[in-house]
């Protein structure tokens, strides 16, 4: 019988995978273990790149990717700011990205296509066999200054990108409401747990100094829990998501599949992901602060499903969460219901901005449809049109 290393060590193989391209991490001077590049690194043991994917490790070897000794220098943070997206760079090889002066071999972007992620290889390199394979990161946050005295409980998920990892240069929208950091900056973290499709089931985490800026809200990110799998899931023949089991407001990253502090123990063929199916919306998550709503019921099957206190609408179209109780937002004139628009109109207009009563969310179909839009937002021409002809 073949095992899920020796299957990708198979499929690696035939897709020309070398041990620089594959796998993938955040890049950026402000991570931990920016310049950590050795394959067979003396220090660790092992491979313990960023790219490196952790698995069965001990808490030491897969809390920031065992780079505390590697910290970014004095004054190197990632920029995050309130209401607009932060733009980050994902890679298998640090060459390929903007930083390449630092990496050992030097320039790696491919030209043919300069913002793939894993120059010269094929999508298997980063774990997914296609575009649908995809399963989304997450940028999570701690308004602490002092990494030593973070723990995997104070991080919160405050961005995710359901089409990551895919290209290199990657959106991640900030909430608008995001407070400011401490004189010392907050500590972020980038999160990824690929499909299995294409791969062994594994964790990616970078640690990174991030610090909001236009901030003009003080309310605090409220304590986050941990995520349950509540979305469709047709994999499992669970053709209706189920609302009240999900986790609403705060939700930690996942840690999964190691030998210690692991927060959710699906098997190695469900991964825990960061899209719809854990209840993470694509985008900034809105609703992770203290007031974003008056209570929430324990998840449960049969449970209520929270709703966010009364939203006034930003100019960026983001909820700001504060008011009275309410299911729904008054609906402007300039949002009503409309013929369906050609495929050019769907890629600038989604089927969310005329769903005014969210009569499309509460079906399986609508649902599908409005993560359909989600995808073909980010898509070339040729893709949304190839994306939308499947229904």
């Amino acid at each position: 019988m073949y095992t899920s290393t020796t299957l990708f060590a198979f499929i690696s193989a035939l897709a020309g995978i070398n041990s620089v391209s594959g796998h993938a991490a955040f890049f950026h001077p402000s991570m931990w273990g920016f310049n950590v590049s050795d394959t067979t690194n003396a220090e660790y043991g092992y491979d313990n790149r960023p790219v490196a994917p952790m698995r069965d490790y001990t808490f030491k070897q897969w809390w920031f990717h065992n780079h505390l000794d590697k910290p970014p220098n004095p004054g190197d943070f990632f920029e995050l700011p309130a209401g607009k997206p932060a733009k980050a760079e994902i890679s298998c090889d640090k060459g390929g990205t903007s930083f390449f002066a630092s990496s050992p071999g030097g320039d790696s972007h491919d030209r043919v296509d300069p913002d793939t992620p894993c120059p010269g290889s094929k999508t298997v390199a980063y774990h997914t066999l296609d575009f649908n394979d995809l399963t989304g990161c997450g940028l999570a946050i701690t308004y602490k200054d002092d990494v030593n005295q973070v723990q995997p409980e104070d991080f919160t998920i405050f961005s995710v990108n359901q089409t990551c990892v895919w290209r290199k240069n990657t959106d991640f929208q900030v909430p608008e409401r995001m407070p400011p950091c401490p004189a010392g900056g907050c500590i972020c973290a980038f999160f990824w747990v690929p499909s299995g499709n294409a791969g062994r089931p594994e964790n990616y985490m970078n640690g990174f100094r991030c610090n909001v800026t236009g901030a003009t809200s003080d309310v605090p990110v409220a304590k986050p829990k941990v995520a349950r799998r509540c979305g469709a899931d047709p994999k499992a023949e669970k053709l209706q998501a189920v609302p009240g089991n999900c986790t609403y407001g705060a939700k930690q990253p996942f840690y999964w599949l190691q030998a210690e502090r692991n927060n959710v123990f699906e098997g190695e063929h469900s991964p825990p992901v960061y899209n719809d199916l854990y209840n993470f919306s694509d985008g900034a998550q809105v609703d992770i602060f203290e007031d974003s709503y008056d209570s929430l019921p324990d998840p449960a099957p049969n449970a209520p499903v929270p709703v966010l206190r009364q939203a006034n609408k930003s100019p960026n179209g983001e909820t700001s969460g504060t008011g009275t109780t309410t299911p729904t937002s008054k609906a402007s004139k300039s949002c009503r219901p409309r013929k369906l628009p050609s495929a050019d109109g769907l890629r600038r207009r989604s089927f969310e901005d005329d769903d005014n009563l969210g009569l499309l969310q509460r079906t399986w179909i609508g649902g599908a449809l409005i993560g359909m839009t989600r995808r073909s937002r980010t898509l070339d021409p040729a893709e949304s049109r190839r994306l939308w002809d499947m229904w």
